[in-house]
């Protein structure tokens, strides 16, 4: 998993409450096992009509936020299904942190194996940061999300902080996933297994 530390980007307002799994990812694209290919249709019914055709009015599919790596959206963003692929999808199409009032839980825990930050804010300040953003063909410009700092910079200068739990924290500035973290105690684990072998053979 990429390290996060510090992330220069657009963010794309999408102030949108209750953005559910399906939304991110429809269950017809949940065939692979693969975490990449499904950028192309994340969001796909907000971003594409029936003949599959791009829906201009979407912020994602407009030119000043088609490369956004940050989104700012609604309350309960991620909630319905478990699915993994929902921040499979998310992390291909280029997204690499959500800022919002609320996630649900297993998206919000699924989002953070999957190198994808989520930040939790009062409502009020989403919202500033939304208008920030733009919602035009124009974007607001660049922020900035300091994950040392536990800042965000907007781009008239103005800074946020947040907080998160320790350990995501530095799974996150470590680009570690649960394969990463497990690897770090390889040795120990080998250590574990000959010393089983050794006193409880018949375990072997």
């Amino acid at each position: 998993m990429e390290k996060f530390k510090t992330l220069k980007a657009v963010a794309a307002p999408l102030p949108l409450v209750n953005v559910d799994t399906d939304m991110i990812i429809p269950a017809r694209f949940l065939k692979t096992i693969k975490r990449t290919g499904l950028g192309k249709s994340a969001f796909y019914a907000m971003r594409y009509d029936e003949r599959g055709n791009e829906r201009p009015d979407f912020i994602l599919n407009k030119d000043a936020y088609r490369h956004s790596k940050i989104l700012i959206a609604g309350d309960n963003f991620g909630c319905g299904s478990s699915r993994e692929h929902a921040p499979w999808a998310m992390a291909d199409f280029g997204l690499r942190c959500v800022i919002a009032p609320s996630f649900a839980d297993i998206f919000y825990g699924n989002s953070f194996k999957n190198g994808i930050l989520c930040i939790v804010l009062p409502q009020a300040e989403v919202d500033k940061l939304s208008a920030l953003a733009g919602s035009g063909n124009t974007a607001g410009g660049e922020f900035t999300v300091d994950l040392e700092k536990l800042t965000i910079t907007a781009p008239d200068g103005s800074v946020t902080s947040f907080t998160l739990d320790g350990t995501k924290r530095h799974n996150m500035l470590e680009g570690l996933d649960d394969i990463g973290i497990t690897l770090k105690s390889v040795d120990a684990i080998a250590a574990f297994e000959q010393k089983q072998h050794r006193e409880q053979p018949w375990l072997s």
